[in-house]
């Protein structure tokens, strides 16, 4: 479907509009099907570590492989969105992800899986490629943050009930038919997001031109604040991942010995972790956003210390202090690039999303070496160092924002 030219006479979609409510559907729609297919294996590291005779560290690659290709690809199809269209990129993008989910769930061995999970992971980069754009461009000022809300919402409902529904199918059948129950929604998604989405009616294409994009990138570059948080993104998401790719394998050891659904069950903490948002965003408009990332990051390692503890209950508790930090540092760091950004607000907030799944790939996986030498305690090292690294950012951000 081409996109209609931009008239005038078209302001944006208007609160209470029937086209209103189909784009917010369609895209939480989207969101929702996007991060619950991204992280279906998550939950079932322990079974496909098994099954297909592999370490936990490269069974954590299923998770990054998606993540990966998800990060190196944001930029190149946000120009690519630039160019030829938003809704067009959505629509494919969801449905290849689907594809690949279903694909997954057939592969006959472990490299084939890494290769389905990094086309899905391609496949969602369209997504959020083109979506907060589409947001800007087609919903009227007033109404775009609350519209941005209900997208970021599905996002994280995504996130954790995929998660959970994988884990609770694999508990009563198998792995493969937890990931092909993810496909069979990514596909009923899909669908209903080629039918729900309205035409754009305010894109104009942008040429693609590589050397405004080059003269922007050194511009971010020598921003005093913006390759900081780029950095704190790459940490805090590689730290969350990490911490849940190998609290599986330490909860379905003994003596734990807990079974797939109710290792998914704990991603229910991320009900904690919305509500540490929400709390983030309203502080940090009181007491400044370095002082919330830098006390929500020392959250962040307290609750990895409480997880050392042997007792389960402990444990839980300390994945929930934590999940609660990482939840409230990731929304006030994205809110204040997004302040910083000024007119390149569309490639920072590309670059600062590359950097958070670029981290979720590389320490995600990555703390696969500390748990095969140190079992949990050297994962919790590991971590808490990435985090002795968000706090001194956050130092050196508060003495910035104090000159």
């Amino acid at each position: 479907m081409n996109s209609p030219t931009p008239t005038e006479h078209f302001t944006g979609l208007q609160t209470g509009s029937a086209d209103y409510r189909r784009a917010n559907l369609a895209l939480a729609i989207g969101g929702f099907t996007c991060f619950a297919l991204l992280y279906g294996t998550q939950p079932v590291l322990p079974q496909l570590a098994r099954d297909f005779a592999v370490s936990p560290g490269s069974a954590s690659l299923t998770v990054a492989a998606g993540t990966a290709a998800m990060a190196i690809l944001l930029i190149p199809l946000s120009l690519i969105a630039d160019r030829y269209g938003r809704e067009r990129l959505m629509r494919l993008g969801l449905s290849g992800a689907a594809l690949f989910s279903i694909a997954s769930a057939l592969a006959p061995n472990f490299l084939l899986l890494l290769l389905c999970r990094a086309c899905l992971g391609a496949g969602i980069a369209g997504v959020p490629a083109a979506a907060m754009a589409y947001l800007g461009e087609e919903i009227v000022p007033s109404a775009r943050s609350r519209a941005m809300g209900i997208y970021i919402a599905a996002n994280a409902l995504g996130g954790m009930s995929g998660r959970f529904l994988s884990a609770l199918v694999t508990d009563w059948l198998d792995w493969r038919y937890g990931l092909a129950a993810l496909g069979v929604l990514g596909a009923l998604a899909a669908a209903a997001f080629w039918r729900l989405l309205p035409p754009a009616r305010n894109f104009a294409p942008r040429a693609l031109e590589p050397r405004l994009l080059f003269i922007d990138l050194r511009r971010i570059a020598a921003d005093p604040g913006l390759p900081w948080l780029f950095a704190t993104g790459f940490l805090i998401m590689g730290s969350f991942v990490g911490l849940y790719n190998y609290l599986g394998f330490r909860l379905s050891a003994p003596p734990y010995g807990l079974g797939p659904a109710a290792i998914g069950s704990i991603f229910l903490l991320y009900a904690v972790g919305s509500a540490a948002s929400a709390w983030a965003g309203h502080a940090a408009g009181r007491l400044g956003q370095p002082r919330i990332v830098l006390l929500m990051s020392v959250t962040m390692a307290l609750g990895i210390a409480v997880t050392l503890a042997g007792s389960l209950p402990l444990i839980i508790l300390g994945v929930a202090i934590f999940t609660a930090g990482y939840f409230a540092v990731h929304a006030v760091a994205s809110g204040w690039v997004g302040r910083r950004a000024g007119q390149r607000r569309g490639l920072v907030s590309a670059l600062y999303l590359s950097s958070y799944y670029l981290g979720s790939s590389v320490i995600g996986s990555a703390a696969g070496w500390p748990w095969s030498h140190g079992g949990w305690p050297g994962v919790a090292a590991a971590l808490l160092i990435c985090i002795g690294g968000v706090i001194a950012i956050a130092l050196r951000l508060r003495r910035l924002a104090e000159d």
